[in-house]
């Protein structure tokens, strides 16, 4: 569809800085707006910056808005933004109705909205009320930036970062299987800010029941608790288990196949317990990365930050279902 644009100017080189401002500006975002990407905005007039604007939190303004409450009066300037302006309803309006409301005379994007609600329909829309419309300037950084919200929409599946602590020999546990702690202060506060940045944390059971962990956000960044994920094919996690007693919604992946020597009832039994205790015990044809993610899709989740132990980490290596290993 950008193919069919109207040929316009080229980015001014007070348009390439403006968008290097809005992609400063939508970094500010980081921790509040997933699942919704970070954009931000700025409007010049004669080339010199009259305001701006970011997407602050999701369900609040987009950052196009933000920039046009700036001014009073928007008519003949150019909007410099980061990602394709939206042309459908979510939760706000759709940004091109604004901008085209609002007299704007031409749109410079970084590049194209890959949502299938949007996928060029905002420029063309734009272009068809008479705006000037170029995108494709700092792409690598503009990527760089959304390559969680970008890999789920491109790919149909929630962006993967793999994370864990490995010695200098490539061990991530001593013989025993204990390893904490195998990082520094440092690195654990490092760990938990990705725990802020990604919608849900991955674990097996096995780390459960070896480490009986939170898995919780405590940084306070992030609007919300994040989804914890626990892989459990023959449903061991027990009702007791700690990360049950930390508000936030606990997802629990099992498979049909009742285990040896375990009942129907019993089974049963133990997915009462947990919906007690607040988890929803999910049940799939095989618990695989391919079929968690899919799952986790549906449910709309954009990122997923698995943090083992060995066995996940290793069948999501081996199934190549990842995206960054931190």
């Amino acid at each position: 569809m950008i193919d069919s644009l109207p040929t316009a100017p080229p980015a001014t080189p007070s348009e390439l800085a403006a968008l290097r401002r809005a992609l400063r500006l939508a970094a500010r975002g980081r921790w509040q707006t997933s699942p919704n990407p970070m954009v931000g905005a700025v409007l010049l007039r004669d080339g010199v910056a009259v305001a701006e604007g970011w997407h602050r939190r999701v369900g609040g303004p987009h950052a196009e808005v933000e920039a046009l409450r700036g001014v009073a009066d928007a008519r003949g300037t150019t909007m410099c933004v980061s990602l394709e302006p939206c042309a459908h309803h979510g939760r706000t309006p759709p940004c091109v109705e604004a901008l085209i409301a609002a007299g704007i005379r031409r749109v410079v994007a970084c590049h194209r909205d890959p949502d299938p609600r949007v996928g060029g329909a905002g420029l063309a829309r734009l272009a068809g009320a008479g705006i000037e419309v170029t995108a494709g300037y700092l792409v690598e950084e503009a990527v760089r930036l959304n390559w969680k919200y970008l890999t789920a929409k491109v790919h149909g599946r929630p962006a993967v970062t793999l994370k864990w602590a490995m010695s200098l020999d490539g061990k991530i546990a001593t013989r025993g299987g204990d390893s904490r702690w195998i990082s520094s202060d440092a690195a654990r506060r490092w760990a938990l800010e990705l725990r802020e940045s990604h919608d849900a944390i991955v674990v097996g059971s096995g780390t459960v029941l070896a480490d009986d962990p939170l898995l919780t956000r405590r940084l306070g960044r992030a609007a919300g608790p994040i989804l914890r994920v626990v892989l459990d094919r023959r449903l061991r996690l027990p009702s007791s288990a700690r990360l049950l007693d930390e508000a936030g919604p606990v997802l629990v992946y099992a498979a049909p196949a009742v285990a040896p020597g375990e009942g129907e009832a019993t089974r049963a039994e133990a997915v009462a317990a947990l919906a007690r205790r607040g988890a929803e015990v999910a049940t799939l044809p095989a618990v695989t990365p391919a079929a968690v993610l899919a799952d986790l899709a549906r449910r709309g989740v954009q990122s997923v930050l698995v943090e083992g132990g060995g066995e996940v980490l290793a069948a999501f290596v081996t199934a190549g279902a990842f995206d960054r290993v931190e």
